[in-house]
């Protein structure tokens, strides 16, 4: 009797998941099945990894293949290990916007910015990094090319044309770029010669798809056919509403829907319980072993909707501590572990100041955090997420993730104000370390706890 007035009581008060929100099974609430799995491979160094986005043209005063190189050290230090490099591509000077163009406007899919330096500089750089242990993927633009690409000239066919007759961009916005029309097989075969050009000539490890969702689904199935045929690739898909992606072609997407409303929570705009409504639809939309790239910035973000700060402000660390510990891959932008706190230019030359790494020693340690615990993994690598029920209407966001011994929960004031609360579900019972700062504490069965705001703290058990 005194079993179930003990569970009634955890279950009202406090207790574990509510089972409308579960997200890892549990006897009484299966996990859900996925659409199918993921058939792609997944390279056994991309299980543990964060990947960093490199701005060549912002990174150094030079702004070249060259100078970057000199941040790999500095890099290897931070922990990360896939270098997502920026289009390196000639710009095309027709219909340029601003002085030095965008990335996106590619000239020539086997060449490389003069800017940046030489083909010879490129292979360096990525001979390079990958000695010291990372791995190099490319941005690749398969969905448009700059106006002066030779495509243009030598095969207008290749491209979408207007009643006219006319080459037309993806949308009237986008006025730097033309828009190529994947219905002509010859243009599909170019482009993924193109594609295996830069891993047989230079050995990169894959690739980031720039508006990925423009293209069809089996253009990149076949794409990536052709590129494993070569060595095993990691690849990254701009794009969140084609789950048939992650079947065959891609291993991982962008939760832009999920960033989306972190900026808003941040903004007292959204509750915790968008947090945990996205990890509950996560199971039965994507395929199996596939996950999601989580973020507070990339080069978008920053240039067009403002930095961190700007969308986050006071919460932005406790954000970026977040996506290191939900399921899914994190990434870290250029200059954010400087504490970048400007919107970089797009098609101008904009220098990242790196005299303050304030940031370097925070995201080192959450870069440690992931590869050291099992559970953080990436995919099926790591565990799912399991949400603990704190009362309605409460800011604190509290999960475990557990799996083949290693064990993380996690603790998260997502408000402005001060908030307390008793985690009574005895499943995270236990010793711990906070990852953070190395105290030692135990976990019991009605454990309070009491947050400033914007406070968190992430817990290793002890084994």
């Amino acid at each position: 009797m005194k079993r179930i007035i003990y569970l009634l009581i955890a279950i009202l008060v406090i207790g574990c998941n509510s089972p409308k929100k579960k997200v890892e099974g549990t006897d009484c609430c299966p996990k859900p099945e996925a659409i199918q799995k993921s058939e792609t491979i997944f390279p056994d160094w991309s299980t543990d990894a964060t990947i960093y986005e490199v701005n060549i043209r912002q990174y150094t005063p030079e702004g070249t293949f060259a100078a970057f190189e000199k941040h790999l050290p500095r890099l290897k230090e931070l922990g990360v290990e896939i270098l997502w490099l920026m289009p390196i591509h000639p710009i095309s000077k027709e219909k340029r916007k601003g002085t030095l163009g965008s990335y996106y406007a590619v000239a020539d899919y086997e060449g490389v910015n003069p800017e940046f330096g030489t083909m010879d500089d490129f292979k360096h750089l990525v001979t390079t990094a990958q000695g010291m242990g990372f791995k190099v993927i490319l941005d690749w633009v398969a969905n448009h090319t700059g106006w002066d690409n030779p495509w243009i000239y030598k095969h207008p066919e290749w491209f979408t044309k207007d009643s006219t007759g006319k080459i037309i961009p993806p949308n009237p916005d986008w006025s730097d770029i033309a828009d190529l029309n994947f219905d002509v097989p010859e243009m599909r075969r170019a482009m993924i010669d193109a594609l295996k050009f830069w891993i047989t000539e230079t050995g990169i490890d894959g690739y980031r798809c720039d508006v990925a969702w423009g293209v069809p689904t089996d253009f990149w199935n076949d794409a990536r056919m052709a590129l494993d045929s070569l060595k095993p690739v990691w690849m990254l898909a701009e794009d969140e509403d084609h789950k048939d992606f992650l079947v065959k072609a891609f291993n991982c997407n962008y939760s832009w829907s999920l960033h989306h409303k972190l900026n808003q929570i941040a903004q007292g705009k959204d509750s915790i319980s968008a947090i945990k409504n996205w990890f509950a639809a996560f199971d039965t939309i994507y395929p199996e072993g596939s996950y999601a790239m989580q973020f507070t910035s990339n080069h978008d973000e920053n240039s067009w909707q403002g930095t961190e700060y700007e969308r986050m402000g006071d919460a932005a660390k406790t954000f970026a501590a977040l996506t290191f510990v939900i399921p899914g891959m994190p990434l870290i932008y250029s200059g954010q572990e400087a504490g970048l706190n400007k919107r970089l230019l797009f098609f101008e030359k904009d220098q990242i100041d790196w005299s303050n790494l304030e940031m370097q020693e925070f995201y080192k340690k959450l870069v440690t955090l992931k590869k050291e615990n099992k559970a953080l993994w990436n995919g099926a690598a790591g565990a799912p997420i399991h949400f603990l029920h704190m009362g309605q209407n409460n800011s604190m966001l509290v999960f475990d993730r557990t799996m083949e011994g290693s064990k993380v929960v996690g603790i998260f004031n997502l408000s402005a104000s001060p908030v307390s609360n008793t985690v009574g579900c005895p499943r995270i019972a236990g010793n711990y370390v906070d990852a953070l700062t190395g105290a030692e504490l135990t976990f019991e069965q009605g454990q309070p706890f009491e947050l400033k705001p914007w406070e968190y703290h992430i817990f290793i058990e002890k084994q």
